[in-house]
């Protein structure tokens, strides 16, 4: 009698387990979970309005911090602006459920400036393979122009002449977007 109400038992449990796992909705979380104080945020819909900007006051979760289930039915791109990299994914917004689309994901890495006496050194991680275009202007005037390409690691270092004082500008053009970096020598 025991063996049986065992069995049975275990069957009831296995039951409502496999019945459990038929039921559960499978919810793709976004890869761009973690966010921090200061990042900047940019919604847009699918013909480029921008619907919501601003900045992430707190640390944590994109999709715990914001509600994207209050948006219209729609594709959605999401910019999250970090510190030196740029991630955008894309999710669909259907009867207000979310769903993030791992397809449309892109990280873009932006390029880091560093000003040692006269030198400028420009370094920028290209794991997409894009290409890198270096304007160099003095005084708004421009002085020197190159297209770096080829490597997963683009670096180049410029040496300028110290005795030209005055205002520079480094203008990086890369992923259809542009970072200026101005500074003094």
């Amino acid at each position: 009698m025991k063996t049986l109400f065992k069995n049975i038992l275990v069957l009831a449990v296995m039951l409502g387990t496999l019945t459990s796992y038929a039921n559960s909705t499978l919810e793709v979380s976004p890869t761009f979970n973690d966010v921090k104080k200061g990042n900047s945020i940019t919604v847009t819909d699918s013909s480029g309005l921008v619907v919501f900007s601003g900045l992430i006051n707190f640390n944590g979760n994109i999709s715990n911090l914001y509600d994207f289930s209050q948006l219209n039915d729609g594709v959605y791109t999401i910019e999250v602006n970090k510190d030196y990299e740029i991630e955008i994914n894309t999710v669909e917004i259907k009867n207000n459920t979310v769903s993030f689309i791992n397809q449309g994901s892109e990280k873009f890495f932006k390029p880091v400036f560093r000003v040692e006496d006269n030198r400028i050194i420009i370094s920028k991680l290209a794991l997409n393979s894009a290409d890198m275009q270096v304007d160099l202007y003095f005084e708004n005037e421009l002085i020197h122009t190159e297209t770096i390409s080829g490597n997963k690691v683009l670096n180049r270092i410029y040496k300028l002449d110290k005795t030209i004082k005055g205002e520079y500008s480094a203008i990086v053009t890369s992923n259809n977007r542009v970072y200026v970096e101005n500074f003094k020598i």
